[in-house]
């Protein structure tokens, strides 16, 4: 487990929550998906359980695992929850040199830019 993802712990309170909820408690799963447009966009997706994924970060009960493809994406990010009255969801820091999305859960690396 040596990707250097932080998980601030609001993220990790939700983590818990969504994988107890979700029927895998303690278990969960980050990766990123591309836009659907072909604009190099990345987007987080986390989910329930493992899916093949290897463990990056354990922190208070939850275990969060990535795909091995992915784990230079991942490395020095950081991972928060947000929550109010009208609903939550996670962010995602940039990577040094790449754009950030506008609603935070995104970013296209300087590559594609």
């Amino acid at each position: 487990m040596s990707c250097n993802l932080s998980v601030s712990k609001s993220a990790t309170a939700e983590l818990i929550r969504q994988s107890a909820f979700g029927g895998t408690p303690g278990e969960m799963h980050i990766d990123f998906v591309s836009d659907g447009f072909g604009e190099g966009w990345l987007y987080i997706r986390l989910r329930c359980g493992r899916h093949a994924g290897t463990p990056i970060v354990r922190t208070d009960g939850v275990t969060l695992f990535a795909p091995n493809e992915q784990m230079n994406l991942l490395k020095g990010l950081n991972l928060d929850y947000f929550g109010d009255m009208s609903g939550g969801g996670f962010l995602i820091s940039t990577p040094e040199g790449a754009k950030p999305s506008t609603c935070g859960t995104g970013f296209k690396l300087s590559t594609q830019l």
